[in-house]
């Protein structure tokens, strides 16, 4: 049988034999097809692995786009609210103008849900 192949492509022939034989001697039921499936079966579970880390990837992703897209709205709410709202000279001088839209409270129970 190995006379029939080309020379370039018995050494192949001949390594395929003695693996085979090899586990056939390890898995005498199943042999060689044994450990394809087993491959085979960790190639899928790998796969579903990957799937599961690309889904969490986009869910943060999805969560980091959303609470920029907050930090973005408080803040335009906050300097629109600032600008319209009065201040006194007293109390601008007292305090400053530096109202930020972390120091609003209410700014935290929006955010809680994207913690959770």
């Amino acid at each position: 049988m190995l006379q029939e192949l080309p020379e370039d492509q018995r050494a192949d022939a001949v390594n395929s034999m003695v693996y085979e034989a090899n586990a056939r001697i390890r898995y005498p039921v199943y042999g060689c097809a044994g450990a394809i499936f087993q491959l085979q079966k960790h190639i899928s579970e790998l796969q579903a692995d990957l799937v599961k880390a690309q889904v969490e990837i986009l869910n943060v992703q999805t969560q980091n786009a959303n609470l920029v897209a907050l930090i973005c709205t408080e803040m335009t709410q906050n300097q629109e609210h600032n600008s319209s709202s009065t201040v006194s000279p007293d109390h601008q001088q007292a305090y400053g103008n530096s109202t930020t839209f972390l120091e609003d409270n209410s700014v935290y129970a929006t955010w809680e849900p994207l913690w959770t």
